[in-house]
């Protein structure tokens, strides 16, 4: 597949199970090839890291090939986290988020209105008015596909409804939409061995850009209060951002919901009483 699609020979092939396989090519090139995880996954993703790669703030591996199913990428050497790669990261998202968006739910240039955030689908639908777009695509789709997928009661979905009813008073000032990587989990930062961080697998989108933020603290991240100090001295977040962090992280806890099951519902729903109790 590599060879198919860089147009060179490939030496050796390692694959580890659930992950993009790592092939090395003529010339002792190494890359990594991944199959998308559904119809124009493989359009969105390659859209998402061009587009991201264009605002010329953060780095993201090179797309050296790809077809509708497979894409081929340069292969990152990774080493550790750093405190002063975490503050330039910080500065280079800050930088991304203002590359800003048409518009929200924007998708990528060439990339399609139905994506993907991992295997879950994810519509870039276009909005306006944060609230009501981030209730509409970003929280209540999964909510109703939890349901139907029986890792909600509905008793519990009406807990969100209610948050989603109270998202205007709690959202904070409107900001411009940002240029969102869009699922920015540890796991997709990657920490080069030259020093400098770069970003794989986006559902890029137009968005808020406090749901980038919201996303790195919800699994943990090394040198995060590095990486938030960059960032607060290149854009400060809107006073009172901190209190929102568990708005932003229902969207992603959602998606996991719908993806691994009831045991992230439970964290899911301690978020959106806490949202309710303000």
């Amino acid at each position: 597949m590599a060879a198919r699609l860089t147009g060179r020979p490939a030496d050796r092939v390692r694959t580890t199970p659930g992950s993009p396989a790592e092939v090395l090519l003529d010339g002792g090139t190494p890359v990594m090839v991944k199959r998308g995880d559904g119809p124009g996954a493989v359009r969105a993703e390659v859209a998402g890291l061009r587009w991201l790669a264009a605002a010329e703030a953060v780095r993201v591996p090179a797309v050296l090939g790809h077809d509708e199913h497979w894409m081929v990428t340069e292969r990152v050497p990774v080493g550790s986290p750093g405190p002063e790669a975490a503050f330039r990261f910080g500065q280079a998202l800050a930088a991304l988020h203002a590359a800003g968006a048409p518009h929200l739910g924007a998708p990528p240039p060439g990339g399609p209105e139905d994506a993907y955030i991992g295997a879950a689908p994810l519509r870039n639908a276009p909005g306006t008015d944060w609230p009501r777009w981030y209730a509409e695509h970003r929280v209540l789709p999964y909510v109703r596909d939890a349901v139907d997928r029986g890792t909600l009661r509905p008793g519990e979905a009406a807990l969100f409804e209610r948050v989603c009813e109270r998202l205007p008073e709690l959202a904070g000032p409107p900001e411009p939409p940002a240029r969102l990587h869009g699922d920015l989990w540890n796991g997709n930062v990657l920490w080069g061995a030259d020093g400098e961080v770069r970003l794989i697998d986006p559902a890029a989108h137009g968005g808020h850009r406090e749901t980038d933020l919201a996303m790195l603290r919800l699994f943990g991240c090394p040198q995060l209060d590095r990486i938030l100090a960059g960032y607060r001295q290149a854009a400060p977040p809107a006073d009172g951002w901190q209190q929102r962090v568990g708005l932003h992280q229902l969207f992603p806890l959602l998606v996991h919901v719908v993806l691994f099951g009831r045991s992230y519902a439970e964290q899911a729903l301690e978020v959106a009483r806490d949202a309710l109790a303000r």
